[in-house]
């Protein structure tokens, strides 16, 4: 089967059922749209969440120790896997830290010098919620500590969170996903059961399942390019131009792996996957099942 006669097939199958096949389209179109829309808005979640989780600060506070102990506690803590860095703020620095905190009045409060010298510990970026939980378990064990602390209730909040978004978002593009390769079936159904007598006068002379499915492959591929070619080009318009000039912050969201190119390339190639898999699973079904009559 030559190259032109499977491509002049499958464009010619698009207007024989063209209601159809517009509606197969647009579904396309509309599902990798908001399969594109969904991934950036996700991936820009999943950035904003990774940067909550670098700036968590785990605070250790120290008991009326010498030197020697809290540089022992200095040396310990430094040593631990997820240390990224380490800050010793001594009792007059937490003075002054109160006092600049709470401005006009805090100064008796201050000269009290109740409050302890302390570690402030950098977390690793990266590091699971359960990793600082041990962490925070080992350090607290060190002979001179008194206390340890940090943002837990937030970080386990903001984990469960995530996770159950980013599950949601996947469940509502997969059955996206599958709603449109089920058009694009009735789509390809619908050309086959046009073409029918066609295919049986094909089949009486010898042509194989495989050699009549061809073109029905490219016309759902064409669909995909079509409906792909479309999504893509309005992901770029929508967080290029409009969503900036709506929600300025917005601009400042990086693209996956840093360009528009890479996310809008997947969406076109996943248009042309789904309407390749909707067509090949009404060609095998229905091409198989159409019958060819003889006069025996």
């Amino acid at each position: 089967m030559s190259l032109s006669y499977v491509l002049k097939e499958g464009v010619a199958g698009l207007g024989r059922a063209r209601l159809a096949a517009f509606t197969s389209i647009f579904s396309l179109f509309v599902a990798v749209l908001l399969v594109g829309v969904l991934s950036r808005v996700g991936f820009n979640t999943y950035e904003v969440i990774q940067l909550i989780k670098q700036q968590v600060e785990v605070e250790v506070f120290l008991q009326n120790i010498d030197e020697q102990t809290t540089q022992e506690i200095r040396d310990r803590i430094a040593s631990e896997e997820f240390v990224e860095e380490l800050t010793y703020i001594s009792r007059d620095s937490a003075a002054k830290i109160f006092q600049q905190d709470f401005g006009i009045g805090s100064d008796a409060l201050a000269d009290l010098q109740f409050l302890p010298a302390s570690f402030k510990v950098t977390i690793s970026d990266g590091v699971e919620i359960a990793q600082i939980d041990s962490l925070v378990q080992q350090v607290s064990t060190y002979r001179g500590v008194d206390d340890v602390r940090y943002n837990q209730a937030l970080l386990q909040t903001l984990e469960s969170r995530s996770e159950t978004l980013f599950l949601i978002g996947g469940a509502i593009g997969l059955f996206i996903l599958f709603v449109a390769i089920v058009l694009v079936f009735n789509t390809i159904r619908l050309t086959i059961y046009a073409k029918r007598d066609l295919i049986r006068a094909m089949k009486l002379v010898g042509a194989t399942n495989s050699f009549i499915r061809r073109p029905f492959l490219v016309e759902g591929m064409f669909q995909g390019v079509i409906a792909g070619t479309l999504a893509a080009g309005l992901i770029i318009i929508l967080f290029e131009w409009i969503v900036p000039n709506l929600v300025p912050q917005i601009g400042v969201l990086s693209w996956p792996f840093g360009r528009w190119y890479f996310l809008t390339g997947g969406v076109l190639l996943l248009a042309i996957i789904l309407g390749w898999w909707g067509s090949r699973w009404a060609a095998r079904k229905f091409i198989k099942e159409t019958k060819v009559y003889t006069n025996d």
